[in-house]
């Protein structure tokens, strides 16, 4: 069986490729749990600070598979709801992973290729891609990919783009929050680079645990028991080994200690043009 994904190291930082690009980096069966086996094993390792999520070929990801969708139609609801977990088990591996994480978006992101830039908590995105959450024109939902591209949009524009489909270009994706910068295909990278830098300057624990506080504090009003459980983060993390060299570094004007020399960037995917696929693939 041919990998549907790569794995790019340099230094700290790990890139995963979809290598589908004959079928645009389509979901099916083998490339979910080759993602999820991915992240999982990447959240594991001490070695690696930053993930970022990519794309071979022309688009970064336009949804499910044809030939997995025409199977999906024909089997029972029990079947579905099993399909239906193990996406949504991949894409919350990829939102909660412990390491900062960045969606590079070239070309179309479609359904599922939606969410997936939507669960990763950074986006950059070229000024030719195109996002959609097509699902209702195949007569569903973007059931699993909901919880992350609300959490990104919010709920107003998504009942405007969950029910019309519409395509959404990188101008309008930025605006509407579900991408943070825009770059032209030529820069797309470098953009990339900047943002991985900037991730490298901090602390892998404090990173990890600000993730945590976001899922926690996201949506809540201020209470007592909410400000208590703010003194007791910040409390607990003031006394770690990861704090104390943070601010000996800081008072002895050094960088600290998680801090390595500079490395060279991943490479860029395939020939950098970008063309939307034949047509839009969902079944999130």
């Amino acid at each position: 069986m041919v990998p549907t994904l790569e794995i790019q190291y340099a230094g700290p930082v790990a890139t995963l490729w979809m290598n589908r690009p004959e079928v645009h980096n389509a979901f099916n069966p083998q490339l979910i749990a080759e993602l999820t086996t991915a992240c999982r094993a990447l959240d594991s390792n001490a070695t690696v600070r930053v993930v970022i999520l990519a794309g071979r070929g022309n688009n970064f990801s336009a949804g499910a598979d044809l030939h997995w969708m025409k199977a999906a139609g024909q089997a029972s609801v029990a079947e579905n709801q099993e399909d239906a977990r193990r996406l949504a088990a991949m894409l919350r591996t990829l939102a909660e992973l412990r390491k900062p994480t960045i969606a590079r978006v070239h070309g179309a992101a479609l359904g599922g290729g939606l969410g997936l830039a939507a669960a990763c908590d950074l986006c950059v995105a070229s000024t030719q891609a195109v996002f959609a959450t097509s699902e209702v024109r195949f007569g569903i939902i973007p059931a699993t990919i909901g919880p992350y591209v609300i959490r990104a949009i919010g709920e107003r524009q998504a009942y405007r783009y969950f029910q019309t489909a519409e395509r959404i270009d990188a101008r309008r994706a930025r605006e509407i929050g579900l991408v943070h910068e825009v770059a032209t295909p030529e820069d797309l990278d470098a953009k990339v680079q900047r943002l991985t830098d900037a991730l490298l300057q901090g602390g892998p624990q404090a990173q990890a645990e600000a993730k945590n506080l976001i899922r926690v504090v996201a949506g809540q009003s201020m209470s007592d028991e909410l400000m208590e459980d703010t003194a007791r983060r910040i409390a607990a993390l003031r006394a770690t080994p990861e704090a104390r060299e943070g601010l000996v570094a800081f008072l002895e004007k050094r960088s600290p200690a998680w801090i390595k020399p500079s490395l060279p960037a991943p490479l860029p995917a395939g020939d950098g043009r970008e063309a939307g696929p034949d047509s839009d693939r969902s079944w999130t």
